[in-house]
């Protein structure tokens, strides 16, 4: 499976993906080129006015003249439209960024997208498999992690449980969690 993950992302580097997305378009609003986007990001400074975003498969460039809010939507106008029937070909297009256009993080912060592909290893040097995707939940992250054999590990992602974190290595290291594996014989 992160085989295939490594050839949707589009990267030349397996955990480093070349667009993020930001949202889903949806209906146009009014008459002037208006469409609202349901926000799949907190970082709303990606969506500021002058801004290059990317939009559908194609990662088509558009540049953002303005925004507003109406309701939980994010009423986005274009520089290069200015026509309802010219906006509406986007509807229900995907939003992305750039990963490269990404504002810099302090030291000790790192982007999501940065930790899949890692090899995942117990604090003993046990290899457990690399991860491949990040479930967010309402308490705190949980890591999917797919073993060689196949074989997913869900862990969570708390300070207790995720002791190192090395994007120049490209591994994790976990705590031994004692209920893995119990049962097995």
């Amino acid at each position: 499976m992160p085989q295939d993950f490594e050839n949707r992302s589009g990267s030349q580097v397996s955990r480093e993906p070349d667009f993020l997305l930001l949202g889903k378009l949806r209906r146009p609003h009014g008459v002037r080129g208006e469409i609202p986007l349901e926000v799949y990001t907190q970082m709303l400074e990606l969506l500021a006015p002058d801004r290059v975003i990317y939009v559908g498969e194609n990662h088509q460039p558009y540049t953002i003249q303005e925004t507003r809010w109406k309701q939980d939507l994010l009423l986005l106008k274009f520089v290069e439209i200015n026509d309802r029937s010219l906006v509406s070909v986007l509807t229900n297009q995907m939003l992305y960024v750039k990963t490269s256009e990404l504002p810099p993080l302090d030291d000790e912060e790192i982007y999501l997208h940065e930790l899949i592909g890692l090899k995942v290893y117990e604090e003993d040097g046990a290899y457990l498999g690399e991860l491949f995707e990040i479930l967010e939940t309402g308490a705190n992250d949980v890591y999917l992690v797919q073993s060689d054999s196949g074989e997913e590990i869900l862990i969570p992602a708390i300070e207790d449980i995720i002791l190192e974190i090395d994007l120049e290595q490209g591994k994790m290291v976990v705590a031994r969690m004692e209920w893995y594996g119990e049962g097995e014989g």
